[in-house]
C-alpha cells in the first residue's frame, strides 16, 4: 500500500473522533431545541465552516473553482437528504436508549454500505474485507442486545429507529462518495471539500426554510442557542471534511467499517460524561469490533 493509500485510515479516525463529540453535543441540544432543531444545528452552523475550508483551499492552491456535471447534484441530493433523515432518527433513538447503545444500533451500517456500494458504485470487496465487515458488525450487534435477551415492545422501538438510521447513513455515504467521484478531479482534497460545501449548502437552505414555515419557534430557539450550536457545527463540519477525504480515497464500505471505532469513542463519552457503566456484553462487542477493524486494515 502506498503512503497515500494509508491516509484514508487517518482521515477516518479523525472523522470518527470529531463525530463522537458532535453527537454528544447534539444529544444535549435535543433537550432545548427538540429533535428537528438539534438536527438542523449541524447543518446550519456547519455550512459557514465548510465555506471557510473551501475558500482557504482555493486561496492556498490557486486551483480553479470546480465545474460539476449534472449527475453530481443528484448524488449530493441523495447524500444530503439521507443524512438529514439519518440524523433525525439517530437523535430520536438517543432519547430512548443510552448514547453508546444507540451508536451501536446505527453502526450496523457497514453491511448496508457494502451492499449499496456494490449496487450503485460498483465498489469491489475482497473476501478479507467482507469477513472484517461481518466480524465488526457482529460486535455492534452483541453490544446492542439487551441483558437477559428479552425484547419488549418498548425495546424494539429504539432498535428499529437505530437500524433505520444506519440504513439512511449508508445511503448518505454512497451519495456523497458518488458525488466526489463524479467530479472527476485529480485533486481529491478539492473534490471532497467542494462536495461537502455543496451538501451543507443544500441542507442549510432547505431545512431553514422548512423550519421557518413549520416551526418558527424552533428557529428562534436555535438562534438563541448559537454558542453551543456554533461549536457543534464546527465539529460537524470538521468531521464531515475528514469523512469526505476518506471517501475520496477508499470504498465507502471500508471507511464506514473502520468508523466502528466510534463505538469505542462513544463508550468513553458514555462512561465519563453520561455516567453509563460498561457491561460484560458490551466488552465482548468491543473486542469483536477491534478484531474486525484490525482485519480490515490488514486486508485492504
Amino acid at each position: 500500500m502506498s503512503d497515500t493509500g494509508w491516509l484514508w485510515i487517518v482521515f477516518t479516525l479523525l472523522a470518527a473522533g470529531g463525530q463522537t463529540i458532535r453527537n454528544a453535543m447534539q444529544r444535549e441540544l435535543t433537550a432545548t431545541l427538540g429533535t428537528a432543531g438539534a438536527t438542523h444545528v449541524r447543518f446550519l452552523f456547519g455550512f459557514p465552516f465548510a465555506v471557510l475550508f473551501l475558500g482557504g483551499l482555493l486561496l492556498v492552491t490557486g486551483a480553479a473553482f470546480p465545474s460539476p456535471p449534472p449527475v453530481f447534484w443528484l448524488w449530493v441530493l441523495l447524500g444530503m437528504g439521507a443524512q438529514v433523515l439519518a440524523t433525525a432518527l439517530m437523535l430520536m433513538a438517543m432519547g430512548e436508549r443510552s448514547f453508546v447503545v444507540t451508536i451501536a444500533y446505527i453502526k450496523t451500517e457497514p453491511v448496508q454500505v457494502a451492499l449499496f456500494g456494490l449496487i450503485f458504485l460498483g465498489d469491489k470487496l475482497t473476501f478479507g474485507m467482507v469477513t472484517a465487515i461481518l466480524i465488526a458488525t457482529a460486535g455492534v450487534v452483541v453490544m446492542s442486545l439487551k441483558p437477559g435477551g428479552a425484547a419488549s415492545d418498548q425495546s424494539w422501538r429504539p432498535t428499529l429507529i437505530g437500524l433505520a438510521s444506519g440504513a439512511a447513513f449508508a445511503l448518505s455515504a454512497i451519495g456523497y462518495r458518488g458525488g466526489i467521484l463524479s467530479l472527476g478531479l485529480s485533486d481529491y482534497v478539492m473534490a471532497a471539500t467542494f462536495t461537502l460545501t455543496a451538501g451543507l449548502l443544500m441542507q442549510a437552505v432547505l431545512l431553514s426554510a422548512w423550519l421557518m414555515w413549520r416551526s418558527p419557534d424552533v428557529m428562534r430557539a436555535i438562534v438563541k442557542a448559537w454558542r453551543p450550536s456554533l461549536f457543534a457545527g464546527f465539529m460537524g463540519a470538521t468531521a464531515s471534511q475528514f469523512w469526505f477525504l476518506a471517501f475520496a480515497l477508499a470504498t465507502a464500505a471500508s471507511v464506514r467499517t473502520l468508523a466502528l471505532v466510534e463505538v469505542l469513542f462513544a463508550q468513553a463519552i458514555s462512561r465519563f460524561v453520561f455516567g453509563h457503566k460498561t457491561t460484560a456484553r458490551e466488552g465482548v462487542g468491543i473486542v469483536l469490533i477491534v478484531a474486525g477493524v484490525v482485519l480490515l486494515i490488514w486486508a485492504h
